[in-house]
């Protein structure tokens, strides 16, 4: 079997290079033209401002924390969110899917996906949709819930829908992998695309994430001065233990000895935050990302978990939702709740949002006046 994350971080040739190389010619001009198809005359509108959060690649850059980030936000703010989601990995019957009312749950992770599960579990109040066509699920959230700020989440490669503001994510220390198109290297479009985003957001970028980060920034500035650069970061909020009904500061991690795992594109960054926070991980099991946990493999973690005598078991959130509800004789399982924060050009970016949010009131004002003659 072929690991995908070591093969799109590699740049050196293979023996199955050029059936990739092939492939990947192939998805690029496939690409290519279904951008060219969406004109900006051919995109639909929904009545409301529209923001995408998207990358380039495949993997977790931090779309969940983000969208999740800018929700909150907009419900403090006053504005009437709404979660857009493609619902990656649920097995839904229903072309648009309400994941969350505002009120209640209505889907389960298996049909929705994780992450728009994730998302409707921690956004209490605001509705949570999933549908392949965005347009169809924003504009059942503007009649059940007159929702009039609509938020994409993994929205970039979605060039049918007209948005305000596209927003995308780059990784400060694995921004284009091997610098090829899928299936060869992990870009979800060629890197020249970047350009129809507004803005930037470097993700893990602690310190300007390191030699890598700084690369990163260089880059991106070089490549698109016009294009504005903010800076995030993932930060570690607390260890949870959902069976036990109990939270603890993360402070609870330092000395403790830990089995971790993580179903993630990239899940040694589970590993590295605990290190990060002193614990000491004795064994760490990595799954490919959206995973669907077995209860034996479950049991398995358990077993492994007592041989070692270590203190806990530790997953992330994301990973959580997957498997809630078969653990729950365990109690000494864990996940690291983490929400993302803007750290590098905070003022300037919610000075941008609230611009924009502010030009779409005035045009929902304009066309109700010239409705009204």
């Amino acid at each position: 079997m072929i690991d995908w994350v070591k093969m799109h971080d590699q740049k050196r040739f293979s023996a199955i290079t050029p059936a990739l190389a092939y492939l990947s010619f192939l998805y690029g001009a496939a690409v290519r033209l279904r951008v060219k198809a969406y004109p900006n005359t051919k995109k639909k509108s929904l009545p409301g401002l529209v923001v995408s959060f998207g990358n380039l690649t495949v993997g977790g850059t931090g779309k969940t924390p983000a969208t999740i980030m800018l929700a909150e936000w907009a419900a403090a703010e006053g504005y009437r969110p709404a979660v857009l989601s493609r619902g990656y990995g649920g097995k839904r019957n229903k072309e648009v899917l309400e994941v969350s009312d505002g009120k209640n749950l209505l889907a389960r992770p298996a049909e929705a996906g994780d992450e728009p599960y994730l998302m409707a579990r921690k956004l209490p109040g605001i509705p949570v949709i999933v549908s392949p066509n965005r347009h169809r699920a924003g504009l059942l959230a503007h009649k059940k819930h007159a929702a009039n700020f609509f938020i994409l989440d993994d929205g970039f490669q979605h060039v049918a829908l007209r948005r305000d503001l596209d927003l995308v994510l780059v990784d400060s220390s694995h921004p284009f992998g091997n610098g090829h198109l899928l299936p060869w290297g992990p870009l979800r479009e060629p890197i020249d695309h970047l350009k129809r985003g507004d803005a930037f957001v470097l993700t893990r970028a602690k310190g300007n994430g390191g030699k890598a980060g700084l690369s990163t920034i260089e880059f991106l500035r070089k490549r698109f001065p016009e294009k504005p650069l903010f800076l995030s970061e993932h930060l570690p909020e607390k260890i949870v233990f959902p069976n036990e009904d109990k939270d603890y500061n993360i402070s609870f991690l330092k000395g403790r000895r830990v089995l971790a795992f993580a179903g993630l594109a990239r899940p040694g960054v589970l590993r590295e935050a605990l290190i990060s926070l002193g614990s000491e991980v004795i064994s760490f099991k990595a799954f490919k990302d959206h995973h669907v946990y077995t209860p034996s493999e479950i049991r398995q973690l358990i077993r492994e978990k007592n041989r070692l005598g270590v203190d806990c078991l530790i997953t992330t959130e994301k990973d959580w939702v997957r498997i809630e509800g078969a653990v729950k004789e365990w109690a000494d399982l864990a996940y690291l709740k983490i929400r993302l924060v803007i750290s590098g050009g905070s003022t300037d970016f919610w000075r941008l949002i609230k611009k924009k949010a502010e030009e779409s009131v005035l045009r929902s004002q304009k066309k109700k006046e010239q409705g009204s003659r």
